[in-house]
């Protein structure tokens, strides 16, 4: 069964409506919000598929130091891609904000989660 993690303030009636699909989910943090498993410490053994969250979460840690190539450094290990929920207007900004990790992350709209998680975990086909 695949599983996807997932960001606080993704959207559950997206999670649910994966869940009753046959998709697992696994709450994931970035560190500060405490929402689930730390992302670094994230493993193969976790069997992560995908990883979910909006842009904030995932920038929410540079003031302190901590780069998003460096929270996203387990994702790129273990071979995780990651859907960076952004609205498409701010695409463009949000490109330049992930250029480090543009080779692990995809930008969707958040409109089009569903539909990309799932075509991403084998539930729908690829166009």
């Amino acid at each position: 069964m695949p599983t996807i993690g997932y960001m606080e303030g993704t959207d559950p009636l997206t999670l649910t409506r994966l869940s009753a699909s046959g998709i697992g989910t696994m709450p994931v943090s970035n560190g500060f919000d405490n929402h689930g498993k730390f992302i670094n410490n994230l493993s193969e053994r976790d069997q992560i598929d995908l990883l979910v969250g909006y842009l904030h979460k995932f920038l929410a840690t540079q003031r302190q130091g901590f780069f998003v190539e460096d929270l996203l450094q387990c994702c790129r290990e273990c071979h995780i891609p990651i859907l960076v929920l952004v609205p498409r207007p701010d695409h463009p900004l949000a490109h330049q904000a992930l250029a480090k990790v543009s080779d692990i992350v995809t930008l969707v709209d958040p409109e089009c989660l569903y539909d990309e998680a799932a075509k991403r975990v084998g539930l729908l086909p690829r166009p």
